[in-house]
């Protein structure tokens, strides 16, 4: 039995997108810094986050604007 032609889609098939857990300590000042951003993000957009909720896209952010890295990154992928 043959298998049906698949269409050709416009994006590829996703990547695996479960989060990962991952637990981390904090110095108490960062840890405050956190909760006042969480304070003003939701004066700001009126909607109430925890800190962790935050976490995620302030790492990528950072990761996405940190040039060295993206260079070091790319030279581990080279063969």
């Amino acid at each position: 039995m043959t298998k049906p032609n698949k269409p050709a889609l416009r994006i590829a098939k996703l990547p695996n997108l479960t989060p990962v857990k991952l637990t981390v300590s904090l110095e108490p000042e960062i840890h405050q810094m956190l909760e006042d951003y969480a304070r003003i993000y939701g004066d700001s957009y009126g909607e109430t986050v925890k800190p962790a909720q935050l976490i995620p896209s302030m790492i990528a952010g950072f990761l996405a604007t940190d040039n060295g890295f993206k260079r070091a990154r790319k030279a581990l992928a080279s063969p």
